[in-house]
């Protein structure tokens, strides 16, 4: 049994959903032309997480085996719904932003496999662990993402020119092609400095 800290360093670092599990990958790609979009993004996704988590955790000596997906994916469509109302409301350039990738959360393998591998057989105080760590693992790595991109592909850092005129932005790295590309480097960065680290 892990430690209340292994449980939540563990979507950090030895499991992040991005640089170590590849998983939740479309809006990853698709969502991180800037920082402040893929911020927003990984915020998101972190509260539709631990909500799901929480009552998956609580619910679940009460749904029977054979219907807990579609139970599962209800109560995460519930929490993306007040994701995408709340935005829609309080940031809609944001929302406008990050567009169809909102309701995708619903689908997101991240956090319908956190809902069947955790959730589901550990308490509500672990499950909140738990999400917290795999949401923000989730987010950094989204962010840090974003920050490549927008820096090499425009110049600029949430919005903000930190190159001056002189730079040439890649704007490959604004195009999807670019986002496989930083990515796959990302990746490989992160995974060399984990073997250093003796994070396995």
């Amino acid at each position: 049994m892990r430690t209340i800290a292994q449980e939540f360093s563990k979507g950090i670092f030895v499991e992040n959903p991005v640089f170590r599990l590849l998983l939740g990958l479309c809006p990853v790609l698709a969502v991180s032309i800037t920082a402040f979009n893929a911020f927003g993004m990984g915020i998101a996704a972190t509260f539709v997480l631990l909500g799901s988590n929480i009552v998956v955790s609580a619910i679940k000596d009460f749904v029977p085996s054979r219907v807990r997906i579609p139970a599962f994916i209800l109560i995460i469509a519930t929490f993306v719904t007040i994701v995408d109302l709340t935005l829609n409301a309080f940031l809609p350039d944001l929302h406008e932003a990050l567009g169809i990738f909102i309701p995708l959360i619903v689908v997101n393998c991240m956090i319908m496999g956190r809902a069947e591998a955790f959730a589901r057989k550990n308490t509500i105080g672990r499950s909140i662990i738990d999400a917290l760590g795999v949401g923000i693992g989730f987010t950094i790595a989204l962010t840090v993402l974003g920050i490549v991109r927008e820096i090499l592909g425009a110049g600029t850092l949430f919005g903000f020119n930190i190159v001056g005129t002189a730079f040439e932005p890649m704007g490959l790295l604004a195009s999807p092609p670019g986002a496989f590309i930083a990515l796959g480097v990302l990746v490989a960065l992160f995974n060399v400095m984990f073997k250093r680290l003796g994070i396995e």
